[in-house]
C-alpha cells in the first residue's frame, strides 16, 4: 500500500507541476488545496491487537477488525494499527506505553483499561464521547464505569463480565448444590478436599480480585443507594477497607484450608497456570471472563457439563463487570476522523456483528445475542441488573488494577491486615 500511495502522490505531482506550466498566473494556493484534498485521511489506533495484514480482501478478522472494517469503508479513512505486540516492549507492560502514548499524543485512538481509564480521563487527556449518537444506546452500567468528571471518555464494545467456571459433573458426584454464599463455596471446597481433590480452586495471579469484589460491594451496587455510598468513599467519611475486609479475609481462608494454591497462583498467569488442571478434571472450579466459555475458546469444548455462575456473596452469586474502552486522546491530531470511527465501531449496527461474533453482552442495550447454555446463570443474574462493577470511573480510588495489585501482596505473604493498610493509603492519597 505505501508503494502505490508513493506512486500515486508521484503522479499527482507530476500533474501539478504540468498545470503550473500552463497557468503562469493561477494562484498558487489552489495546487495545495488540491494535493490536500487527495491525502489519505488516516486515523492512527494504539492497542494490544495486532491486524497481520490491512490490504487482505476477504479474509476473516477478528470481531474488533470487522468493525474497523466497517468504519474505513463507510467514512472513506485508513485505520493505521499501532500495536503493542510490534514494539519493542518486553521491559514495560501495555498500560505504562499506552499512558505515555495518550500524554504524547502519538496516537488518536486508544484501547484502555479501566485503571487508565480513570487515571487518563481525571487528568483532561481524553475526549467527551458523551456527544456521538451511540452513546444514546448505551447500557446504564457502561456510563458509570466511564464516566469521569461527568464526561464520558471511554466505550467498549463488550460488557466483559466474569464469573465462576464450574465443573457440574464433579458437584452433581458428590451431591453438591452450587454455592450462593461464601460460607457454601467454604463447604464445597472442604468436601472436595476431603475426597482427595487436593487443590479445589484453580487459581492466577491476575482474578482473585473477584472473589474479592464480589462481596464488597454487592450490597452497594444492589442495594438502591449507590451514589451514596460512592460518595461517602470519595469524601473519606467511609473506608474502602472497610468493604474490602471480608473479600481478603475470604480468600486468606482458602489459602489457610489450602483450597487455593497461593504460591502457584503468585505466578501463574491466567488460564495458562490453572486451565489444564480445570479441563482434565483435577480441579473443579476456576475463574474467568464471558467469552472464555465460548466455543474454541480457553473453556470452550470441555468433556464434562460446565456452568458459568456467579462469585459467592452475601446476594446469592454475583457477576463481576470489569470495563476496559476505546477512548480518543484529547490532543490527537486527527480527532475529528478518530470520532466519527468511534462513531461507526460502536454503532448498533457494528456492535451486533461484534456480538454475534464473539457471543458476548453488548453495550448497547439495543443489541441483543444468545449465549452459549454454560452461561446461562450468569447471563440471567446479568439480565436481572444484578452485578458488581470491578471497575467504576466515579470512585476516586481506581479498583481494578489497585486490588489486583493488594491480593498479590497477600498470596505472596502479607498479612489482611497488611491489605487493608495499603486500602488506607490509597484513600488517603486519593483525598489530598
Amino acid at each position: 500500500m505505501r508503494k502505490r500511495i508513493a506512486a500515486a502522490c508521484l503522479a499527482a505531482l507530476a500533474v501539478l507541476a504540468m498545470a503550473s506550466c500552463g497557468a503562469v498566473n493561477e494562484d498558487p494556493g489552489k495546487n495545495l488545496i488540491r494535493q490536500e484534498e487527495e491525502t489519505e485521511r488516516v486515523v492512527n489506533f494504539f492497542s494490544p491487537m495486532e491486524k497481520t495484514d490491512p490490504d487482505t480482501e476477504n479474509v476473516a478478522r477478528s470481531a474488533s477488525d470487522l468493525t474497523v472494517a466497517m468504519a474505513e469503508k463507510r467514512l472513506g479513512v485508513s485505520v493505521a494499527y499501532r500495536t503493542y505486540t510490534a514494539e519493542d516492549y518486553q521491559d514495560r507492560t501495555y498500560d505504562e506505553v499506552a499512558l505515555d502514548r495518550v500524554r504524547s499524543n502519538m496516537d488518536d485512538m486508544y484501547l484502555l483499561n479501566p485503571d487508565i481509564i480513570l487515571k487518563l480521563g481525571a487528568e483532561g487527556a481524553l475526549m467527551d464521547l458523551s456527544g456521538l449518537a451511540c452513546a444514546e444506546n448505551l447500557r446504564e452500567v457502561v456510563k458509570t464505569a466511564n464516566v469521569v468528571d461527568g464526561k464520558l471518555v471511554a466505550i467498549p464494545q463488550e460488557v466483559v463480565a466474569y464469573g465462576l467456571f464450574i465443573n457440574k459433573d464433579m458437584f452433581d458426584q458428590y451431591q453438591l448444590s452450587l454455592p450462593e454464599t461464601p460460607e457454601e463455596f467454604l463447604e464445597c471446597c472442604r468436601v472436595f478436599q476431603e475426597n482427595g481433590i487436593e487443590t479445589p480452586v484453580g487459581a492466577n495471579r491476575w482474578w482473585l480480585e473477584t472473589f474479592v469484589f464480589a462481596q464488597a460491594y454487592a450490597d452497594l451496587y444492589n442495594g438502591g443507594n449507590t451514589q451514596a455510598e460512592i460518595d461517602a468513599l470519595n469524601s473519606g467519611e467511609s473506608k474502602y477497607s472497610d468493604y474490602m475486609r471480608p473479600g481478603f479475609t475470604f480468600l486468606q481462608e482458602l489459602i489457610d484450608c489450602g483450597y487455593i494454591d497461593a504460591e502457584k497462583a503468585a505466578v501463574s498467569e491466567a488460564i495458562e497456570g490453572e486451565g489444564a488442571d480445570f479441563l482434565t478434571q483435577k480441579t473443579p472450579i476456576v475463574m474467568a471472563y464471558w467469552g472464555a466459555a465460548n466455543t474454541e475458546t480457553a473453556y470452550g469444548n470441555t468433556d464434562f457439563e460446565m456452568q458459568v455462575i456467579g462469585f459467592p456473596s452475601s446476594r446469592g452469586q454475583m457477576p463481576v463487570v470489569p470495563m476496559t474502552g476505546f477512548a480518543v486522546g484529547a490532543g490527537a491530531e486527527h480527532a475529528e476522523d478518530a470520532l466519527l470511527a468511534l462513531d461507526v465501531m460502536l454503532s448498533d449496527e457494528a456492535l451486533q456483528l461484534y456480538a454475534e461474533t464473539n457471543r458476548v453482552i453488548s453495550p448497547s442495550k439495543n443489541v441483543e445475542v444468545e449465549c452459549v447454555p454454560a452461561l446461562k446463570p450468569l447471563n440471567d443474574r446479568i439480565q436481572e441488573d444484578v452485578y458488581v462493577l470491578g471497575s467504576n470511573a466515579g470512585m476516586k480510588v481506581e479498583q481494578w488494577g489497585n486490588t489486583c495489585l493488594i491480593v498479590r501482596q497477600l498470596l505472596e505473604g502479607a498479612t489482611v491486615e497488611d491489605c487493608m493498610a495499603e486500602f488506607d493509603r490509597l484513600q488517603a492519597e486519593s483525598l489530598q
